[in-house]
C-alpha cells in the first residue's frame, strides 16, 4: 500500500461518521491533495467549541464563512462578530472564478454557488436590528465583573440593586444606575442606611467613575430597551435553512470594554434561558467570536473567570463558541483547553519570539506519523489549514493537513444598496428598532425627590407662618399692656383724689414760704 493511500486510509478511519456533518475539504500529503480523503466534522460534536487560528491574510475569515454556510445548509442557525465588516457578503451568492472550479476539482467536492439567510445586528448607530440589554437583566454579579470594581464596592452594587427591587424601581440604562448611585448618598442616605447598612460616598465616587468609562465607549447605546430575546437568534428561513446573523461591530474596534460587556450579557442570556441539550445530535446555535482577543486583552482576572465558567457550562445548552485570532496563545489556557475543533492556518516566523509561539502551537494539536507539525505549520498556503476535531465518540481525530473548500457565497461585501435592500427585508427591524423611555429609576426617584422638596418646602413655609404668628401675638400682647398702663397714669392723674393731694401740697408749699 502506497503513503498516499495508506494516508487516505488512515484519514477516512478517523474522520468516518455514522450521524450527519458537514465537510471542510480534502486532506493533503507533502502538498498533493487527496481527493477521497474528505475531511468531515459530525454534527453532533459542534458544541464543543473551537478555534480558527492564522497570521492575517492566510483564510481565517473565508475558514469562517465556510462554516457558517455548511451549518445554515443543515439549519443550524449562526451568529457572526463582524469586526472587520467583511461578511455581509453571506447574504449574495458567489460570482465564482476560475480558481474555485481548480480548487473543487482537487478536493473532490461539487462547487455550487448560493446565497444565505443573513440578518444585520448593531451595537452602535450603525444600520441594523438594534441589540439591548437593560441593567437589571445584567445582574449585579456580572455588571461588578464588567466594571471591575472592588469586593467592598461589589457590595454595594448588589445592595442598590436589592433596594431597586424591594421598591419597584427599574434599571433599565445607566442613567438609572447612576441616579440612584447619587441618591443613595445624598437625598436617600438615611432611607437606605436604616434598611441596608452604611454606603460610603468615596465608594459610590469610585462606582460613577467606572460607569462613565464604560459610557465613553458607547454602552450609553447598549443600555435600553427593547431588550434583545436570544431565541431570536435560533430562527430557521421558510426553505429550513439556518438564519446567520451578524453583528457588525466596524465602529467599536477601539472599545473593547463594550464588546467584552456586550458578549458576556449575550452568553449570559443564553445560558440562563436556553433548555438543558444534553447530548444531542446537533446545536442549537453557533457563535463564532473574531478578533477574540479583544475579549481577553482588557479582562480582569474575575471576568475571565467568569468566561471560562460559561464556556465550560454553556455547550450543555447545545451552543458552540468559535474563537477566530492571529495565535492560539492569545487564547487564555482555561479556554484553549475546552476547544474541541481546531483550524489551523499558516503561521509566520518573522523573530525569534514568533518561532517559540510557533513551537507553543505545535505542541496543541495531536502527534502524527504523516506530519512534522512545526514545519508544516509556516509552510501552508492561503486557504489551507491543520485541522483536527473531535470525533462521535469525543476522541480526537487524526491531525489533516487540509485544502479547504471555497465558500459559496461572495467573498466580498455588500454595496450599500444591496445593505439597504437587506435591512429592508429584516423580520426583526421593526420589533427592535423602536427607542422606548418607559418610566424607570431615573424618573421615579427624580419624582420622590421632588416630593420630599416639595413636602420639606411646605414644612418650612408651616414653620415661618408659626414663628410669624407668633411674633405677631407676642407684639399685640406688647401694645395692650402698654396700652392699659397709660390709661392706669391718667385714671391716677385725673382721680378727684390725686388732685385734691396734689392741692393739699401746694398749698402747704405756699403757706410756708408765707
Amino acid at each position: 500500500m502506497s503513503d498516499s493511500s495508506s494516508f487516505a486510509q488512515h484519514i477516512n478511519e478517523g474522520y468516518s461518521t455514522k450521524g450527519d456533518f458537514i465537510t471542510l475539504g480534502a486532506a493533503m500529503l507533502e502538498n498533493e491533495v487527496i481527493g477521497d480523503a474528505h475531511v468531515k466534522i459530525p454534527l453532533k460534536t459542534l458544541n464543543r467549541h473551537g478555534l480558527i487560528a492564522g497570521a492575517t491574510g492566510t483564510g481565517k475569515t473565508k475558514t469562517l464563512q465556510i462554516i457558517a454556510e455548511n451549518l445554515s445548509e443543515k439549519g443550524i442557525p449562526v451568529l457572526l462578530m463582524d469586526i472587520k465588516g467583511d461578511l455581509s457578503g453571506i447574504a449574495a451568492a458567489s460570482q465564482g472564478h476560475p480558481k474555485i472550479d481548480e480548487r473543487h476539482q482537487k478536493i473532490n467536492i461539487p462547487f455550487e454557488a448560493k446565497n444565505f439567510p443573513v440578518e444585520i445586528l448593531t451595537l452602535s448607530e450603525q444600520n441594523g436590528v438594534r441589540l439591548r440589554a437593560t441593567v437589571s437583566e445584567f445582574g449585579p454579579v456580572l455588571l461588578s465583573r464588567i466594571l471591575d470594581v472592588t469586593e467592598t464596592q461589589a457590595g454595594i452594587i448588589a445592595i442598590l440593586f436589592k433596594y431597586c427591587d424591594d421598591n419597584q424601581l427599574p434599571l433599565l440604562d445607566l442613567n438609572d444606575l447612576k441616579k440612584v448611585l447619587q441618591y443613595s448618598t445624598q437625598e436617600g442616605k438615611e432611607e437606605l442606611e436604616k434598611d441596608y447598612g452604611r454606603i460610603s460616598t468615596s465608594s459610590t465616587g469610585a462606582i460613577l467613575r467606572k460607569i462613565v468609562e464604560l459610557e465613553q465607549q458607547g454602552a450609553d447605546l447598549f443600555f435600553g430597551e427593547r431588550s434583545f430575546e436570544v431565541q431570536d437568534l435560533c430562527r430557521v428561513s421558510d426553505e429550513g435553512r439556518g438564519v446567520i446573523n451578524i453583528v457588525r461591530l466596524t465602529d467599536i474596534q477601539d472599545r473593547p470594554k463594550l464588546f467584552s460587556t456586550f458578549m458576556l450579557s449575550l452568553l449570559a442570556e443564553i445560558y440562563s434561558t436556553f433548555p438543558e441539550q444534553g447530548d444531542s445530535d446537533r446545536p442549537e446555535l453557533i457563535i463564532f467570536l473574531d478578533e477574540a482577543h479583544l475579549i481577553f486583552d482588557e479582562a480582569s482576572s474575575a471576568l475571565m473567570d467568569q468566561i471560562e465558567s460559561i464556556v465550560k457550562l454553556i455547550r450543555s445548552k447545545g451552543v458552540g463558541l468559535y474563537f477566530v485570532t492571529q495565535n492560539p496563545t492569545d487564547i487564555p489556557d482555561g479556554v484553549l483547553s475546552q476547544l474541541g475543533l481546531k483550524v489551523q492556518h499558516a503561521l509566520r516566523a518573522f523573530t525569534a519570539k514568533d518561532r517559540k509561539a510557533i513551537k507553543l502551537t505545535a505542541e496543541n494539536y495531536p502527534i502524527s506519523d504523516y506530519y512534522d507539525t512545526k514545519e508544516i505549520l509556516t509552510a501552508l498556503g492561503i486557504g489551507e489549514a491543520l485541522v483536527t476535531a473531535l470525533d462521535e465518540k469525543g476522541r480526537p481525530t487524526p491531525l489533516a493537513a487540509t485544502m479547504l473548500r471555497a465558500p459559496m457565497s461572495r467573498m466580498d461585501v455588500l454595496t450599500d444598496t444591496e445593505l439597504k435592500d437587506l435591512l429592508k427585508k429584516s423580520k426583526l427591524a421593526d420589533k427592535y428598532n423602536e427607542t422606548i423611555d418607559r418610566e424607570s429609576a431615573y424618573e421615579l426617584l427624580n419624582e420622590k425627590i421632588a416630593q420630599a422638596e416639595e413636602e420639606e418646602a411646605k414644612e418650612a413655609a408651616k414653620k415661618e407662618r408659626e414663628k410669624l404668628n407668633k411674633s405677631s401675638r407676642s407684639t399685640g400682647r406688647s401694645r395692650s399692656s402698654s396700652s392699659t398702663t397709660e390709661k392706669a397714669i391718667v385714671k391716677v392723674l385725673t382721680s378727684a383724689t390725686f388732685i385734691r393731694g396734689a392741692l393739699g401740697i401746694l398749698n402747704k408749699i405756699l403757706s410756708s414760704k408765707k
